[in-house]
């Protein structure tokens, strides 16, 4: 597991950007996995702001997502879909019908969720899977549990989980759905190459068990010690707990760019 600290989310994003735009140079029909939450944003801002610079070109890249919140359609407020539309989508030259993500309207749940797994394997599966992290170790809607579900699975969601998205609802916890879609830990971890952002010193405890910790069903993340090609961006803060001294086993890096901030 590699682990990379940057002085800041500006500094993270704009590398992990610049990064994603050598991977589209390289392959240009790169499938990407991607996140939603609030630590991505500056990195899908970034990446709009390279596009219309000519520095990025998604139009035959193809994306899936991670999740989606249960019993919405993809044009409500609060979302996924329309989340990734605000701030990717729509900033950035994709074709529509390569943009993937799990319909929450859908009637038949499970259905969904074995059409999701069938695209993905029929896209040749995926070759950067970029992922955030829950306070209480969720990626994806994977939640802490005393058994996790491999495939694209219908799960229920915690309070703090819902508590955290209750701004795509209008600050109300309440209104957030209590059931989501999500790819699960065996699908996530069938990634050539794992990317796991976080930010901010709410992340800092979670991610010292996610480098240092067991593997444990209680904490969903620590499952990527199991990935042959993982590496961890984190800025300062999030980092706090494991800067001191870095974790066996891991190659520790502070980049580059840190030194000439302000």
């Amino acid at each position: 597991m590699q682990v990379t600290v940057f002085h800041d989310e500006r500094i993270l994003a704009r590398t992990l950007a610049a990064h994603i735009a050598s991977a589209l140079t390289a392959k240009p029909d790169l499938v990407l996995g991607l996140p939603t939450g609030r630590t991505p944003i500056r990195l899908y801002h970034q990446l709009g702001a390279m596009h219309a610079k000519g520095q990025v070109d998604f139009s035959r890249a193809t994306t899936f997502n991670l999740d989606e919140f249960l019993g919405i359609p993809p044009g409500h407020p609060g979302s996924y879909r329309a989340f990734m539309q605000e701030h990717l989508f729509s900033r950035i030259n994709i074709p529509a019908e390569r943009i993937n993500v799990l319909n929450g309207a859908a009637t038949d749940p499970r259905a969904e969720c074995a059409r999701y797994e069938s695209a993905i394997a029929a896209a040749g599966g995926i070759d950067v899977q970029i992922l955030g992290i829950g306070t209480n170790g969720h990626i994806g809607f994977n939640e802490p549990a005393r058994e996790l579900v491999g495939a694209t699975h219908r799960v229920e969601l915690k309070t703090s989980t819902r508590r955290s998205n209750a701004a795509l609802f209008g600050g109300d916890a309440n209104a957030v759905p209590r059931e989501a879609l999500s790819m699960g830990m065996a699908t996530i971890l069938k990634g050539r190459r794992i990317v796991m952002i976080a930010t901010g010193k709410s992340k800092a405890g979670c991610i010292e068990r996610v480098v240092n910790g067991s593997i444990t069903t209680k904490l969903p993340a620590s499952f990527l010690q199991l990935h042959r090609d993982v590496e961890l961006v984190l800025d300062e803060a999030a980092a706090a707990a494991i800067s001191a001294a870095p974790p066996a086993g891991a190659k520790a890096l502070i980049h580059e760019d840190s030194k000439h901030s302000n």
